[in-house]
């Protein structure tokens, strides 16, 4: 007699790999749906009024051109200091 069983053939490990891919697939798309519905509700957490993205939605609708001159200037000093960082 022999022990030995059976070695799954080439259908057999090419089923296997796809069962098994489809259920990573399924769980990072679960883990996906989960954190964009947090990041979501955090959002809106901070939308609220008196909140810090509600406070600036109210100044943006306020005062546009106001707000996109403070983003420009904020941008380009974001910008230079990294560039120094970068530079040492």
């Amino acid at each position: 007699m022999n022990d030995q069983t059976p070695q799954p053939g080439l259908t057999e490990r090419a089923i296997d790999t796809v069962t098994d891919a489809s259920r990573s697939g399924a769980e990072i798309s679960a883990a996906l749906v989960g954190a964009v519905t947090r990041l979501t509700e955090a959002l809106n957490r901070a939308r609220r009024p008196h909140r810090p993205l509600g406070i600036l939605a109210a100044a943006t609708r306020e005062a546009p051109l106001s707000a996109l001159l403070l983003a420009v200037l904020l941008g380009v000093a974001i910008g230079r200091r990294r560039q120094g960082v970068r530079q040492r």
